[in-house]
């Protein structure tokens, strides 16, 4: 497992004990993100910027890959295919226990968490001439429920359960990608779209300020169940004057989004890679709006359902958080 990237532990040893060695040999890692236009992508972006940083001191060069989400990425990272990946904290739960996404594998026991990062409201986005006021007024309309193996997907299993409907009930339901909702909506092929991203987010952004979009509040529609029923997912308000066109605030709800890897990542990579983040740490607030109110308390702690990684674990503990 992890052969194509990483060295042996007595290598990987020297490699870094050779700090800026021209001759050392360097370790690929990669982070598995998302669609190119959520906020989960610019999150691999910006942790591989820090981390490739300062590549000449430690030999580890880190690269990002768009996937399909939150459920490829820790089956991929569980096959040894990544290294790292963007996860949501309910998708890191139920890995963890074998249920919903991961009903029908084995519990993943050596998922391991390292931070939590952004919250990601649920943004319900629907046509203004669509007639739809809530998740229940969708029934005999076209919606996109997300793509197989994202969070999304998994959140509006959720949602739609929460208001009493079923894909079944849609005239279409669509399995786009984040990347092509946008341009469906605007195009008139579908009438909403179900998506959870951080604030803001390119798609989201791009649907609004193309074409008459408004974001669902989601008070009618079932929120009370699903914060009732699921301790992963907490209330979020989506800003009025954020986007385009939508001027008051929103309710919202939605899970967190974590940074995991497996157990047998080497600890010294884990350590590097959490050392770049938290000591440039005002550096990586300004990479993404989402990141703005960050906190290291919070994202030591926050969504983590796995165990921390031993590599995370060392770090906090020399800072004095744990």
């Amino acid at each position: 497992m992890f052969a194509k990237h990483f060295l042996t532990g007595a290598a990987m040893a020297a490699s870094l004990g050779m700090a800026g060695a021209a001759h050392a040999e360097q370790t690929f890692i990669t982070i598995g993100t998302g669609g190119v236009t959520g906020v989960y992508y610019p999150t691999g972006g910006a942790i591989c910027r820090l981390v490739n940083k300062d590549r000449k001191e430690h030999n580890i060069r880190c690269s990002v890959e768009s996937t399909g989400g939150s459920v490829y990425n820790t089956r991929t990272i569980r096959e040894g295919e990544l290294d790292f990946g963007v996860v949501q904290s309910d998708v890191q739960s139920a890995a963890m226990e074998g249920v919903r996404a991961f009903e029908g594998d084995e519990p993943y026991a050596d998922l391991r968490a390292v931070f939590s990062v952004h919250p990601e409201p649920m943004h319900v986005m629907v046509r203004e001439d669509a007639g739809i006021n809530s998740v229940m007024d969708m029934k005999g309309k076209r919606v996109n429920i997300g793509n197989p193996g994202s969070g999304t997907r998994v959140l509006a299993d959720v949602l739609m359960e929460a208001a009493g409907v079923t894909p079944d009930d849609f005239s279409l339901a669509a399995e786009l990608k984040s990347s092509e909702q946008a341009a469906a909506l605007c195009d008139g092929k579908i009438d909403a779209a179900i998506w959870a991203a951080g604030l803001p987010n390119g798609s989201t952004m791009e649907a609004t300020s193309t074409c008459g979009i408004k974001i669902l509040d989601l008070t009618s529609s079932g929120m009370d169940k699903v914060l009732e029923t699921n301790p992963a997912y907490a209330a979020a308000t989506i800003p009025g004057g954020l986007y385009p066109g939508n001027d008051a605030d929103v309710a919202s709800w939605g899970p967190k989004a974590t940074f995991v890897a497996d157990a047998n990542t080497p600890d010294e990579v884990v350590y590097v890679l959490v050392k770049a983040v938290f000591e440039n740490f005002e550096d990586f607030k300004k990479l993404h709006p989402a990141f703005g109110r960050l906190t290291e308390e919070e994202m030591i702690k926050d969504g983590l359902s796995a165990p921390l990684h031993p590599g995370a674990a060392k770090y906090y503990a020399e800072r004095g958080w744990m």
